[in-house]
């Protein structure tokens, strides 16, 4: 009998995440000149609507079976992103806690030591060290968690694309620290300008990989396709057209009990899920790679905050035995 190719890795996908309500969520002109996903469409509302949004999201999260830490977002000072924990924070299963440094000033205050202990409370992770790097912001050092970083922990691996948010050297830094294999790169939009956060145009799960390779610099492409490609997952590339409706900006979790989590949920935006549908074979082969899909309608989240659902998820894995 043929040995099994995934005998030895580590699992994939978390069982639970953390999710910030916002409480002054916002266009934040702090960020816009290294996100082109944003948009300014100032209106009266734009909090009301990002809250119900939001509320709506975690209830359909929670109701998938997947384990659900809702943080509230403290009023002051005012965080218009606060609703994106997975850029200042990430848990990971040997219990390590890692604290990141942020480009804008005003997404600093996201940091909370609450919040972490507020985790640690509802999912029972037992954090074992904690790394932070935030003090690199002093010296004009960014990586913005796993907007920066798409990891594919099977095969310990970080895939982080350059950009004004995500800085080589701690790209390398974190990689040596966490034991992963880095694989930096250069990626662009249609229009030419550095994508942001890697996880715009790279997702991993289980059993799928999506990326947009047309983002990915030509010096580059070949590459990371080889470093991407693996016996145990499909990869499914995407259109820029995809990828800037945020069909890259998806997450696989795992549902069920503590004891038995065997069902895998993939979480998108209702803008994602439109754009993956109309590049059919890309959706065909995504859907055949899941156990379920849960679409969730974040339009206002997506356009004046300029990320997706994935952002908006802090995943919490179980802790290895």
């Amino acid at each position: 009998m043929p040995a099994d190719p995934r005998a030895g890795r580590a699992r994939q996908s978390a069982e639970a995440v953390l999710l910030v309500r916002p409480a002054a969520f916002a266009y934040n002109l702090a960020t816009a000149s290294s996100n082109s996903f944003q948009q300014s469409k100032q209106s009266t509302g734009i909090a009301a609507r990002a809250a119900a949004e939001f509320d709506a999201a975690a209830a359909a999260i929670a109701a998938a079976g997947v384990t659900v830490c809702i943080a509230e977002d403290s009023p002051e000072p005012l965080k218009p992103d606060a609703v994106f924990p997975n850029n200042w924070i990430s848990w990971h299963r040997d219990g390590s806690v890692v604290l990141y440094p942020m480009l804008a000033i005003n997404r600093r205050a996201e940091r909370r030591a609450d919040l972490i202990a507020l985790v640690e409370q509802q999912t029972g992770f037992r954090r074992q060290r904690l790394l932070d790097l935030s003090r690199y912001e002093r010296e004009g050092h960014f990586l913005e968690g796993t907007g920066s970083l798409v990891l594919d922990h099977e095969r310990r691996l970080a895939f982080a694309c350059r950009s004004a948010r995500t800085d080589e050297s701690l790209v390398i830094e974190w990689a040596r620290l966490m034991d992963y294999e880095p694989v930096v790169f250069d990626a662009h939009t249609e229009q030419g300008a550095p994508i942001y956060h890697t996880n715009v145009m790279l997702a991993i799960g289980s059993r799928w990989i999506v990326v947009c390779a047309e983002a990915l610099a030509p010096a580059d492409r070949a590459r990371v396709l080889a470093r991407l490609a693996d016996e145990c997952r499909e990869v499914i590339q995407i259109s820029h057209r995809a990828m800037h409706a945020f069909g890259a900006n998806i997450l696989e979790l795992m549902a069920g009990t503590p004891q038995a989590r065997s069902s895998s949920v993939l979480v998108m935006s209702q803008t994602a899920a439109t754009a993956l549908r109309a590049e059919r074979d890309c959706w065909d082969r995504l859907t055949g790679s899941v156990g379920r899909v849960l679409v969730l309608a974040v339009p206002t989240i997506e356009q004046i905050g300029g990320g997706g659902v994935r952002c908006m998820l802090a995943e919490v894995p179980t802790i290895a035995a």
